[in-house]
């Protein structure tokens, strides 16, 4: 398959198809990774679950497989996340890849599993096995929840707010947000200078740094043409 749409009426069937098959507790979505990173899905069933709609963008898990591309199929089973309503969800992420190996889009299944937390042992049996691992998922229809979110992240990584970091601290949280895949959202750059009280060149240059430290370590380049900014 060179892209989504190639297959996309056959995809939405098959999305079609799954949420019939799991119910109303499960929602379905289709995202093709080729289009801006605000607006990637393309179908969608069950949305109540996440509130989340055809146009809207995709999750932070994404944008992570998007910067750094995992050396396998980087699909991710039964891992465990929430919504920003508190439920609690069952997640499984399977990723499209087009004839040269470069991810164009993916298939996600989210099952809202809140109604089983009152019957504690069914969950241990059924719904949380034991090589299941929880990761943390944002599902917003707004980027500036998207943005909010990687922003508390970076504070936290560097464990000082914006006012008190030094010119290292501020590099320090541009690789962090890099390495998350943050630069691919547009406008992102204009968010981050803000926060960290920088202009745009000296975004760049900070950037050019950790890129290529990066490359230095790596013995490879890290994708520095994915930036949107």
């Amino acid at each position: 398959m060179k892209h989504i749409k190639d297959e996309l009426n056959n995809l939405k069937r098959l999305v079609q198809m799954l949420a019939a098959q799991f119910g109303r507790d499960s929602e379905i979505v289709l995202h093709d990774l080729t289009k801006d990173y605000e607006h990637t899905i393309i179908a969608i069933e069950n949305n109540w679950i996440t509130g989340r709609h055809v146009g809207d963008g995709g999750t932070n898990l994404g944008l992570e497989v998007l910067r750094n591309p995992p050396n396998t199929n980087g699909d991710i089973y039964n891992y465990f996340n929430s919504t920003a309503e508190g439920r609690l969800l069952r997640s499984s992420t399977l990723y499209f890849r087009d004839d040269n190996g470069k991810v164009i889009g993916s298939l996600c299944i989210n099952t809202d599993i809140s109604k089983l937390m009152d019957f504690q042992e069914y969950i241990k049996e059924h719904a949380m096995p034991p090589e299941s691992h929880e990761v943390e998922e944002v599902f917003s229809n707004k980027v500036e929840d998207m943005f909010d979110y990687f922003i508390r992240q970076s504070e936290i990584a560097a464990g000082k707010s914006a006012a008190e970091m030094t010119k290292e601290d501020k590099i320090e949280v541009i690789r962090f947000l890099d390495g998350k895949g943050f630069f691919l959202i547009t406008r992102s750059g204009d968010r981050v200078c803000k926060f960290l009280n920088i202009s745009k060149y000296t975004l760049y240059k900070y950037l050019g740094i950790v890129r290529r430290k990066a490359e230095e370590e790596e013995g490879a380049g890290t994708g520095g043409d994915d930036t949107v900014l």
